[in-house]
């Protein structure tokens, strides 16, 4: 028994001194365990206080996050610290069983290993599930051995209803070409026993598309695989953004690059390879960006900054074309990104090619610079309207032409100062434009200077169209006709005048013969009766046809003005005298005259006598206008001087002009005054003259009564010394004469009178043949010619227009040089000549008709005045006739 039991013994012994030995092992263990523990908690109450006050100075509010932290930590040690403690106690309870292998088992120490197994694998199971991540195992036959709840949630199923089921029956892979990389993967795993990638696989149930970034560890006992355990993360979202990210890099125009440190291209996409003229991204990777650039330093400035401000914004730089060297402008925009801890990670920036850009830029600049210039140098005035018909756009031009700036009529609306009666059709035209019921429009219309003057447009208007070719608007060009159409008017006038004044010519003409005789005729018989009654008649009758050629020689004047005999003039002086002329009217009539003229007012070239007669004129007008409204009035005349011209105003305060009679009141014949006051010729011969000196005249009412007349001289810019013309002679010129007195003065001179007007004829044989002159009478140039062949004179008496026996028109001058040409051939002295005529004889024709002592005699004339020129003739022995049957006694 003794031997028996010490084998026992020593058994025991060995058994109580291993479990001591163990026992101190694992108290030893607790210890490593509850310091590694301690560590970990007091490390993370060390963060969240190093770290709290910079995350209370964050903008972000994650004042929690620290003590989340903390609470985290503590509850893991309480977690790990508990599970220790069960396998400390599952390892006693094992190697219990183990002592006690060769006796009967303790029933409730078996109890007791089975519930703290079971609570193990429930701490286990709790664990894993707490995972967000995928977890599980699965035999080598491809069944589930193990998931966590995230697996289980993921394929929609409970646990009990996955595990020993085939991971196939739950997810398979959508390509063949994965399936049979696969068949491939397997082998090798078994051999490495460890793998980690990415895998895309299908959920069955929903058949929804996942990625997965797995890592797989194989199950190995005694050397032998028995299974793969694994864990898989749902990238799926990441990986769906990644490609997105991809797509979008890949796909985007402007050029995106990323660079090392040393700024050598690691990743570009294929729209900056484009943009540079290579042909693949390959091309651009581990090129220095430097080496892009026009300009290298360029990069090398964007680094410096780069270095002191982390990013630049959007700035202009010039790129190289690979293929052609062409410069690209392009916007670039770089960063230098680093980690959280400052460390630089890369280069990054995007190209945006804005050469298009920048060349419609510059083309556009071109046209809106020809534009501006073409409407700086455009002479019509450019507008633009909007729908609501306001302005949007004005010319330059508008200040030259209106007065006003453009700002001040931007966003104003249209016809503002436009005449009223021209408003509504030009509203109208806006309409109809704006409602496409007209493609284009024109219109003439009057529109008021911010001077208060009134201008005449003619405009044309087109509809704007935006890019959809819907109306937005009107532009319109306008052009100032007022010089134009008072041209046109002028024009009119003058071709109404020129052919109204070779009428009035002719009649005038044919009125001065008559006229001639009358005035003679009336003489002759006034100074040859007694009787006091017939002598008052005839010379009423002598007076009224003087009267009648007065007005017939104002309609020559008219008609015909004479050329001015041009002189330089003061215009102040001349005015003086005229007043002077005037000065017993104009007081009778209590005319007060306001002259005023600057003092340096220039000299204008002109004829003083017909400048006289306008001016003289227009102050006749302005009495007779204020003698019709009162008993007083003033006139105020002015001299002043607009750019290259000196004007006169005659300013009265009378009865005015009716606008409506404006257009009418130059015209010949045509009077408001009443019958007997005037002839309505005054303002047409002032017309004429001034026309003839190369100005103009005009009249304006005034809002207060009154008007106002404006004549404009040019003035005269040379002292040019102005020859004065010879002035005709003096029998040209009308004089008045004594009346012959009752006893005829003896002449006693040989006269041939040549006219074809009869009663001319009979009146000069009748005033000439009872005082001694022997007279000869020829009706046409063949007879004059044919008496000078045959007789000699001493004074031809001819017509300046003559009619040939044929009907046609000879020349006084032309029978003159004919009959002189054949008195020379017989070397006999010429005859002298009085030519007549009832045109108006300006100086050219004086001048002729005065050579070789000729002279002229202007009809009607009466018959003191042909006296008195023959009696001023030299005397002359009468020659003896050829033919002395034409001879007569004296």
């Amino acid at each position: 028994m003794r031997k028996e039991n010490t084998p026992r013994a020593d058994a025991q012994a060995e058994s109580s001194s291993a479990r001591s030995e163990h026992d101190q092992l694992s108290l030893r263990e607790r210890g490593v365990w509850r310091a590694a523990l301690l560590l970990l908690a007091a490390l993370a109450v060390a963060f969240a206080a190093v770290s709290w006050q910079s995350i209370v100075s964050m903008s972000h509010h994650l004042e929690a996050l620290p003590v989340g932290l903390v609470v985290l930590v503590f509850l893991f040690v309480v977690y790990a610290w508990t599970k220790t403690n069960e396998i400390s106690e599952l390892r006693g309870l094992v190697r219990g069983i183990k002592q006690r292998a060769n006796t009967e088992h303790d029933t409730a120490q078996l109890d007791q290993l089975f519930s703290l197994i079971s609570r193990s694998q429930q701490g286990y199971r709790d664990l894993i599930d707490t995972f967000e991540d995928l977890l599980f195992s699965v035999s080598n036959d491809g069944r589930i051995l193990t998931v966590n709840r995230s697996f289980a949630d993921l394929i929609g199923l409970s646990f009990a209803n996955v595990i020993g089921r085939p991971l196939a029956d739950f997810f398979d892979l959508p390509e063949a070409t994965d399936r049979m990389a696969l068949e491939q993967w397997l082998p090798r795993f078994m051999q490495r026993r460890r793998w980690t990638g990415l895998v895309r696989g299908r959920i069955k149930k929903t058949g929804a598309i996942r990625y997965f970034d797995c890592v797989l560890h194989a199950i190995v006992r005694d050397d032998v695989v028995h299974g793969i355990s694994g864990f898989a993360r749902d990238v799926t979202k990441e990986r769906e953004s990644e490609t997105r990210f991809t797509e979008l890099f890949q796909t985007l125009r402007e050029g995106v690059y990323l660079a090392s440190a040393d700024d050598r291209i690691t990743e570009v996409n294929p729209a900056l390879a484009q943009m540079l003229g290579y042909e693949n991204k390959e091309e651009l990777l581990n090129r220095q960006i430097a080496s892009l650039y026009r300009e290298p330093e360029d990069r090398a400035e964007e680094l410096k900054k780069l270095s002191e401000q982390g990013f630049l914004r959007a700035h202009e730089i010039s790129l190289r074309h690979r293929e052609d060297g062409r410069d690209v402008v392009a916007v670039h925009t770089t960063a230098a990104i680093r980690d959280h801890a400052g460390k630089f990670v890369r280069y990054q920036g995007t190209f945006v090619d804005v050469t298009e850009q920048r060349e419609m830029e510059r083309r556009l600049h071109r046209e809106q610079e020809f534009a501006g210039r073409l409407m700086d140098s455009f002479p019509d005035l450019v507008i633009a309207l909007d729908a609501e018909g306001r302005y949007t756009f004005v010319s330059p031009q508008i200040f030259e032409i209106l007065g006003y700036r453009p700002d001040e009529l931007i966003g104003k609306r249209m016809g503002g100062r436009t005449d009223p009666s021209d408003r509504a059709a030009m509203l109208e035209m806006f309409d109809d434009l704006i409602l496409q019921r007209l493609s284009e429009g024109q219109i003439e219309y009057r529109t008021q200077h911010k001077n208060g003057a009134w201008r005449v447009f003619r405009a044309s208007a087109r509809p704007l169209h935006d890019e959809n070719g819907r109306i937005t608007g009107v532009i319109a060009s306008a052009r100032d006709i007022t010089e134009q159409q008072r041209l046109q008017q002028q024009l009119i006038q003058s071709e109404r005048l020129a052919a109204m004044g070779q009428m009035i010519a002719g009649v005038a003409h044919e009125l001065n013969n008559p006229l001639t005789a009358i005035l003679g005729v009336t003489e002759l018989l006034r100074d040859q009766t007694s009787d006091e009654t017939s002598h008052r008649q005839l010379d009423l009758a002598h007076r009224q046809a003087r009267r009648a050629a007065h007005i017939v020689q104002s309609l020559l004047v008219f008609s015909r003005p004479s050329t001015p005999r041009s002189t330089l003039l003061h215009l102040p002086d001349l005015l003086q005298r005229t007043l002077q002329l005037h000065e017993h009217s104009l007081r009778a009539n209590h005319i007060h005259v306001d002259l005023a003229a600057r003092p340096d007012l220039p000299t204008v070239l002109g004829d003083s006598n017909q400048l006289t007669q306008v001016f003289l004129n227009l102050i006749v007008n302005a009495e007779q206008a204020i003698h019709e409204v009162r008993d007083h009035g003033t006139l105020r005349i002015r001299l002043g001087v607009v750019g290259d011209r000196v004007l006169i105003t005659f300013q009265d305060d009378g009865v005015g002009i009716r606008r409506e009679l404006l257009p009418r009141i130059f015209d010949p014949f045509f009077t408001t005054k009443r019958p007997g006051r005037g002839t309505g010729l005054g303002l047409s011969i002032c017309m004429a003259i001034v026309r003839e000196h190369n100005g103009d005249i005009s009249a304006q009412p005034l809002p207060d009564g009154g008007s106002v007349f404006t004549v404009s001289l040019p003035v005269c810019t040379e002292a040019t010394v102005i020859a004065e013309p010879a002035a005709p002679p003096a029998s040209a010129t009308r004089v008045e004469t004594r009346e012959a007195s009752a006893s005829p003065m003896r002449l006693r001179k040989k006269i041939l009178v040549v006219d074809d007007e009869e009663s001319i004829l009979e009146l000069v044989n009748d005033s000439l043949a009872p005082r001694g002159c022997l007279v000869d009478r020829a009706a046409s140039s063949e007879q004059a010619l044919d008496h000078a062949n045959r007789n000699t004179y001493d004074v031809i008496l001819c017509d300046l227009n003559l009619e040939s026996s044929t009907g046609s028109v000879v020349s006084g001058f032309d029978l003159h040089d004919l009959i002189v040409e054949k008195l020379a051939a017989r070397s006999t002295a010429p005859p002298i000549f009085i030519f007549m005529t009832g045109d108006l004889v300006d100086a050219a024709i004086g001048e002729q008709a005065g050579r070789e002592g000729n002279r002229f005699l202007q009809k009607p004339f009466r018959i003191a005045e042909l006296l008195s020129l023959l009696n001023d003739l030299p005397s002359a022995a009468v020659l003896q006739p050829k033919d002395s049957s034409s001879e007569s006694e004296y």
